[in-house]
C-alpha cells in the first residue's frame, strides 16, 4: 500500500512532533508483532510504501486507524496474492520439502 501525509505547512509543529514519536513507536510495536512487515521511504515526499500481514480488509482498516498520523494520510491499498514463481515461496516450498 501507498500511504502519504497530508499534513499541512501550518501545523503546529511541537504536535506534530509529538504525533510523529507516537508514530514510530506505533509502527515498531506494529513491525514487532509481524503486522507490519515492510515499510519503504518514497525520497523527497512524506509517503512511504508498506507492506502488512492481515488476515482481511477489517483487520486493515483496524491497524491504519490505529496509527496516530491515519487522519491527515492519504492511503491507497493494494491487494497482494501469492504468486507460483515468487522467489521467497519457491525458497519456504524446497525448504519445507527437504525436512
Amino acid at each position: 500500500m501507498r500511504i502519504e501525509q497530508q499534513i499541512g505547512s501550518d501545523f503546529d509543529r511541537e504536535r506534530l512532533a509529538q504525533l510523529k514519536n507516537a508514530e514510530h513507536a506505533r509502527g515498531t510495536q506494529l513491525a514487532e508483532q509481524g503486522t507490519l512487515r515492510r515499510i519503504w521511504r518514497i525520497p523527497g515526499r512524506r509517503a512511504v510504501y508498506s507492506l502488512y500481514d492481515v488476515s482481511g480488509p477489517d483487520e486493515l482498516h483496524d491497524v491504519l486507524s490505529s496509527l496516530p498520523l491515519f487522519p491527515w494520510m492519504e492511503i491507497e491499498v493494494t491487494a497482494l496474492a501469492a504468486h507460483a514463481i515468487d522467489p521467497q515461496r519457491a525458497a519456504a516450498t524446497a525448504g519445507s520439502a527437504q525436512r
